[in-house]
């Protein structure tokens, strides 16, 4: 068969340009360190690490959002104690109350001492987490949870718990009704009883001159009672909260090693193989060079070389 100059000279140029074109692309990708730049490289691995980044995406919001909780669940862990110790110095008060030798007016000076607790309660009840939202705030509220009102404290947010998006039961708040309202009364099983109402009743009826050793034993009675029940309630809500910071740990590090797997398929799938491509731009920048030659020696390849 014979070939041409012509035939050739274009066979020896389209392969120097291709040799030339494998060995850009192996540079860029050596240069930007991503075998899969765009989809069209490799659109399986494409699609592949696209899943990875929604992955590591959602595992980063969801860790957020479990910090988010823990914060929470902290200061909610911290005002309880704080309500559980008010309660403690309630109870303290109201045993001291049932002296028989004290007098009408140190029952008054209890009884006032016994207001400032329960307004201090009053302030845990209603405390914030600093950015807006209430630890005891149920499903969110703007007002303060739990108001004073003429017939006692009442519990103004709704109802039920607010969680944060972090794919398992992370609480940001707690139903401030249940903690400090509904408290269940071992007394009278199926009811319940409030701290609030028990020590209103106490405070009242300690600042009544005139009553009977029995009418204050009646009283200090009734109003241990309703402490130890509030107690009681405020120590498993405690509890809860401890549990909550219990799941937090453990779903951050599920979350931590979802995000670390999915930034791992994310390099598999995209991520360039650095030792084969130098190893590849060796082999190409040779082939290269190789090609030059070689068109540089089929260009001398004409009649005029032997005629001049």
């Amino acid at each position: 068969m014979r070939i041409s100059t012509a035939f050739a000279f274009e066979n020896s140029l389209a392969n120097l340009q291709r040799r030339q074109a494998q060995l850009s692309e192996t540079q860029t990708q050596l240069t930007s360190g991503k075998r899969v730049r765009l989809a069209s490289d490799d659109p399986a691995a494409a699609a592949a690490a696209e899943r990875a980044l929604a992955a590591g995406a959602r595992a980063e919001a969801q860790l957020r959002a479990v910090a988010e909780s823990r914060n929470a669940m902290q200061q909610t862990e911290s005002a309880l104690g704080d309500a559980g110790d008010l309660a403690q110095r309630a109870r303290e008060l109201m045993v001291g109350a049932g002296n028989a030798s004290f007098s009408d007016a140190e029952r008054a000076t209890l009884a006032a001492t016994l207001r400032g607790i329960r307004e201090d309660l009053l302030a845990v009840a209603n405390r914030s987490d600093g950015a807006g939202r209430y630890l005891f705030g149920g499903q969110g509220s703007d007002i303060k949870p739990l108001r004073d009102a003429p017939g006692g404290v009442v519990y103004e947010a709704t109802t039920g718990q607010l969680n944060a998006a972090a794919g398992e039961v992370s609480p940001l708040s707690l139903d401030g009704g249940q903690v400090f309202l509904l408290a269940p009364d071992p007394s009278n099983p199926g009811t319940t009883i409030s701290i609030f109402d028990t020590l209103d009743r106490a405070i009242t009826e300690l600042m009544t001159p005139g009553r009977t050793p029995a009418e204050v034993g009646q009283t200090v009675t009734l109003g241990l009672q309703g402490i130890d029940a509030a107690q009681g309630n405020l120590g498993r809500w405690r509890a809860l909260a401890g549990e909550a910071l219990n799941r937090a740990d453990g779903m951050e590090g599920r979350l931590t090693q979802a995000r670390v797997d999915a930034a791992r398929d994310r390099s598999n799938a995209e991520d360039l193989d650095m030792v084969t491509a130098i190893s590849a731009f060796q082999n190409q920048q040779s082939g290269y060079d190789a090609a030059l030659k070689t068109y540089s020696l089929v260009q001398r390849m004409t009649l005029f070389d032997y005629l001049s």
